[in-house]
């Protein structure tokens, strides 16, 4: 190479400070990278304060872990001093080596990180002001803590081990019109962030992870509902092995809402909704990346996020060593799936969405009796080439009963159930379940219990004065019949009344 013809051209630094901050960090996403580092030096608890100034205010991140030498803070606060394509430890949360500055930066103009390892204390502070008053390259770390972060960062010197990373002039955070109403909805919207991302460390019983806001522990937050006894289904692990490592793969049904309580509604439904936590779960070494998408899969077109699949979402854990291959940005709040992988996660998810629309059209009722038997329904699917056709079965009790019994009026019957399955409103009630974020009613749901008892014994009467069954036998067909399998009690009370 001729030399001659290179050129030294150092960024300005306020000006590549300043690009930096556009990256696009929410404050809870910013903390996340910061908590990273705290559990890469295996604190086993940080505490994350929240202090209100007005636009003196600042928010506070210490952790009890390992700490740092002084040559190992220079080289944390330093901008591009790791290479990400440098190997990592299998455990490392990191891969630019950018977090603890960018995610700061994203919302402040002043970062200090004091640091105590071994009994030794140091301290070092970018200032942004100072970056834009500086000449030349004008890239001038600064020793020791502001004039008001000095009394915050005293402490540390009296711990054995231990990292405060300090935000001051919170300029993304305060901006027009922000008070201290906001500032504790921040602290909420934060919390809820936490508790997602790191619930896997939060729920480790083998390894103690805590994480407090202003001194409440954080509880973690299961996107999976683990456990629950109403949970509708999940998938044996499924594993592939790639050049990087293996990736795992655990697919979940979540209980429909009538299976819920108000509560448990509520919390199962994350920090955005039902509708937008549904799809795929990334995690890196137990660390949750992107939470609820599709990432981009779909055939012909990208799937987007519909009620109906609002029960599905998907467990997939990738190696630190696939990075590169799954376009991980330096936000950890990307993921594409490389192409060798997506058939087979589509596959998955495909399954997966088709359960999850069953469980919630069923209103996560199951499709067979407690005994294992089939459950009658009274409507069916036809798959035909023009595409899906819904039809009233005719080995439904009810319409078996009519359709017997019409003699000369069996024509218009048929007429008749033909007509209503040609005219299904299916545009309106489309609209209202996306309306109103919820299946119609259904099922005699929220009627009183004489209206079903009232059909159950026009059914019953037919099924015994004129099929011949016997009582037994017509109990147990009307407990395998749609909608009375969800009425066993009134099954029962009404045949030992007969």
């Amino acid at each position: 190479m001729n030399n001659s013809n290179r050129r030294h051209a150092p960024p300005k630094a306020g000006a590549m400070i300043e690009a930096l901050r556009g990256l696009g960090y929410t404050t809870a996403s910013a903390l996340a990278d910061i908590i990273d580092n705290s559990i890469a030096a295996r604190a086993s608890r940080v505490d994350i304060n929240f202090v209100w100034q007005e636009e003196q205010s600042r928010i506070e991140i210490q952790d009890n872990g390992t700490g740092m030498d002084a040559a190992c803070l220079d080289k944390a606060m330093r901008l591009g001093e790791l290479n990400p394509l440098d190997e990592r430890e299998e455990s490392d949360l990191g891969r630019f080596g950018m977090g603890l500055k960018t995610a700061s930066f994203s919302q402040c103009r002043s970062l200090t990180v004091a640091t105590t390892q071994n009994n030794q204390f140091s301290c070092l502070r970018w200032d942004l002001d100072v970056l834009v008053e500086s000449s030349g390259d004008g890239w001038f770390m600064l020793e020791g803590p502001s004039d008001t972060g000095l009394p915050l960062v005293e402490p540390v010197k009296n711990i054995d081990h231990g990292t405060l990373v300090l935000w001051e002039k919170l300029d993304r955070i305060f901006t027009d019109g922000f008070n201290s109403n906001d500032f504790l909805d921040l602290l909420d919207q934060v919390e809820r962030h936490l508790a997602m991302v790191f619930h896997r460390y939060l729920e480790d019983k083998g390894q103690r992870f805590e994480i407090y806001i202003n001194g409440n522990r954080v509880k973690p937050w299961d996107p999976f509902m683990t456990g629950h006894p109403a949970k509708s289904w999940n998938s044996p692990l499924a594993s592939q092995a790639t050049q990087g490592g293996t990736v795992d793969v655990e697919c979940h049904v979540l209980p429909h809402k009538d299976r819920l309580t108000d509560k448990e509604f509520e919390s199962a439904g994350g920090p955005d909704g039902w509708t937008a936590q549904q799809g795929f779960y990334v995690y890196r070494n137990r660390r949750l990346l992107l939470a609820g998408s599709w990432l981009g899969l779909g055939r012909g077109r990208s799937w987007t996020k519909e009620e109906a699949h609002r029960l599905a979402r998907i467990r997939l854990d990738i190696p630190n060593t696939v990075d590169s291959d799954w376009k991980i940005d330096i936000r950890k709040a990307t993921a594409r799936p490389p192409v060798n992988m997506r058939k087979w996660l589509m596959r998955l998810a495909e399954d997966t969405r088709a359960r999850a629309r069953k469980t919630f059209a069923s209103r996560g009722r199951p499709a067979r009796t407690g005994h294992g038997q089939t459950v009658v329904q009274a409507w069916r699917a036809d798959q035909t080439s023009g595409g899906v056709r819904y039809r009233v079965d005719d080995a439904h009790p009810a319409v078996r009963a009519v359709l017997d019994d019409a003699g000369s009026l069996l024509p218009q019957i048929k007429a008749m159930l033909r007509i209503l399955e040609e005219t299904i409103p299916v545009q309106p009630i489309w609209l209202d379940t996306a309306e109103n974020k919820e299946t119609p009613r259904t099922g005699f749901d929220g009627e009183a219990p004489s209206e079903v008892v009232e059909v159950l014994t026009v059914m019953y009467q037919n099924l015994t004065r004129k099929k011949g069954f016997s009582a037994e036998a017509a109990k147990s067909k009307l407990l395998q019949t749609e909608p009375f399998h969800d009425y066993p009690q009134l099954v029962t009370s009404l045949i030992e009344s007969a």
